[in-house]
């Protein structure tokens, strides 16, 4: 090859696209795991392991659910903060780790208003207050007339200090003027027991986690703080239809990456968690049990968590909410 032949292939060749530097910016390249920081079981694991699979599907490498609970979701959240923002650990919970945790816990392991990059929106679930069928109300306004008339010795369970059931009934409190003893218990299924059981007065719990109970009669349901009837309990009023018009509050949960992973990674994962919420027998499986059917774009989700600070953290400053 003469010199102008050569200085003209090695010009050409310059000017292609470098093969191993395309190959290297490749996503994925490996398996992706997915941290849930709460343990197997509970809504936020279903939803990670009923869009994994898609996931899985629609980028060819595996996405590995990765329980790590503890410390209200703070444990899981910490591994993922502190992971390489490269795509390859991203969180699936609850906006507990993401949002709010920062203004129960007297310290917290990482910055929660620096260390994620918002994906997406995975479901909300709505809520439901129900009361012990040994009480009397068949109505809000008839718990709330006898919550007045008898200060302080109404009792209402939540899943524990600072769980979205305590917020819900901090809220509920506020917006109707009334002093209900809180029962903290270790997570939603004891509380629930104990309604069943009447040794409580009522709950504000996650749908799925009482559906069961209201379909089997064994508790009643008053009222939904959400913006419209459910599918699940259509017979069951909006807290607006029983006279709270600005009573609407439910848990969110997402998935989340460590500050500073790529834009375009958080964009392609939003995508595809938004199709295959979409599908029907995800979807509808998902929408069965009582969730709310997220999606969107990591932005959307964004603006989610800022609407949760701004709406808890009033809340939980004024009735002095501590993590147990």
């Amino acid at each position: 090859m003469n010199s102008i032949t050569r200085r003209g292939a090695l010009i050409a060749g310059a000017l292609l696209p470098a093969a191993p530097a395309l190959a290297q910016g490749e996503w994925p390249a490996k398996p992706v795991r997915i941290v849930v920081p709460f343990p197997p079981g509970g809504l936020v694991d279903l939803l990670a392991r009923s869009v994994s699979q898609s996931l899985t599907t629609k980028f060819g490498h595996p996405f590995v659910v990765e329980n790590r609970g503890g410390a209200g979701g703070n444990i899981g959240a910490d591994v993922v903060a502190k992971a390489p923002p490269d795509g390859y650990t991203i969180m699936a919970g609850s906006l507990g780790p993401l949002a709010v945790n920062q203004y129960i816990y007297p310290s917290m392991p990482y910055d929660t208003n620096t260390a994620f990059a918002p994906i997406v929106l995975l479901a909300t679930t709505p809520k439901v207050l129900c009361c012990a069928n040994a009480r009397p109300w068949q109505s809000v306004a008839a718990l709330i007339a006898e919550a007045k008339a008898r200060p302080g010795q109404l009792t209402a369970g939540s899943a524990g200090s600072g769980s979205s059931l305590h917020f819900a009934l901090e809220l509920f409190k506020e917006a109707t003027g009334t002093n209900i003893q809180h029962v903290p218990y270790r997570g939603a299924a004891p509380a629930v027991t104990d309604l069943v059981a009447g040794n409580i007065d009522f709950v504000i719990d996650n749908v799925p986690n009482i559906l069961a109970q209201i379909r089997g009669r064994s508790v009643r349901p008053l009222a939904t703080p959400s913006t419209q009837r459910l599918a699940q309990l259509p017979d069951v009023p909006t807290m607006a239809e029983a006279g709270m018009p600005n009573f609407v509050f439910g848990t969110a949960f997402g998935m989340a990456a460590p500050a500073g992973t790529s834009p375009d990674i958080c964009r392609r994962i939003a995508e595809a968690v938004t199709e295959a919420l979409r599908d029907p027998t995800i979807g509808g499986r998902l929408t069965e049990i009582g969730a709310v059917l997220g999606g969107g774009t990591p932005d959307d989700f964004a603006r989610a968590i800022a609407r949760e600070k701004e709406t808890l953290e009033p809340v939980i400053r004024r009735a002095g909410i501590r993590a147990d």
